[in-house]
């Protein structure tokens, strides 16, 4: 099979027929060795795709209906883990901020629907959604639809360059939310979050990382430190606040002090 044609049946299946083609190409070319017969190329780049993108997807939220935001939030596994955390998190998160801020949700999934949550006193968020599954940006888009304060957009943020137009488009103080995404950035390219996180720092003010301390479907505890995430941090940044909150690790963290 050529590669033209092994390229198209792996997007073939719904879950990765909207992602964005570099991306896919990316993991492709992780496998595409001659040690590899052509289905084991497609199997182990599907898993991979898997691993890094819809893990969190259910097939409800692929298939949906008009719907509140506490069910798109339920039907995705990683939101859904969030859902009885949402208040106390984003008080955590916004102690930091007052006044008109800009909010950047990279790999949002469908976290947007969890702006319901935000604190409403002494703060007025614009919030920008950038997630690589182009289904989850169509249903948002639908859902806010007409209100100026929320914009999705389907890009992969290994278009690093993409990502700072983005950002230097927006005038405003910036904060950034990275929930369970650089271990997937990791996946495809070591080190890329500190390169990502390097390239990004000077455009925004505020930013939270998040990984997950348990497995989904098990909830077995992962036994790993991260220093090659944390010690990075502690370097370059300004770290304000470390913690733990369901099966999450979060970490706020600035380039200088707010």
């Amino acid at each position: 099979m050529d590669k033209k044609n092994l390229f198209e049946k792996i997007i073939s299946k719904k879950e990765f027929s909207d992602l964005p083609k570099e991306d896919v190409k990316l993991v492709f070319q992780k496998f595409d060795k001659p040690e590899y017969l052509d289905e084991e190329k497609l199997k182990l780049t599907r898993d991979l795709l898997r691993k890094m993108y819809t893990v969190f997807l259910s097939g409800k939220l692929l298939n949906f209906k008009s719907k509140e935001p506490f069910w798109f939030l339920s039907k995705h596994l990683s939101t859904r883990e969030r859902l009885s955390f949402y208040p106390e998190l984003y008080k955590k998160i916004f102690q930091f901020t007052e006044g008109e801020w800009i909010l950047f949700d990279l790999g949002s999934g469908v976290n947007g629907f969890s702006s319901f949550f935000f604190p409403k006193k002494n703060l007025k968020l614009k919030y920008l959604g950038i997630e690589a599954v182009g289904q989850l940006i169509e249903i948002q888009n639908k859902f806010f639809h007409g209100n100026k304060n929320f914009e999705f957009f389907h890009e992969s943020l290994f278009d690093l360059e993409k990502i700072k137009t983005l950002f230097k488009k927006e005038k405003g103080k910036k904060i950034v939310f990275l929930f369970k995404v650089l271990d997937s950035l990791e996946m495809l390219k070591k080190d890329y979050s500190k390169t990502f996180l390097t390239e990004i720092s000077p455009l925004a003010d505020l930013f939270v990382v998040s990984f997950a301390t348990r497995s989904i479907l098990s909830k077995k505890k992962f036994f790993v430190e991260r220093r090659w995430i944390y010690d990075f941090l502690d370097k370059n940044f300004l770290v304000l606040n470390k913690f733990e909150l369901g099966n999450e690790e979060y970490t706020i963290f600035s380039k200088k002090d707010l």
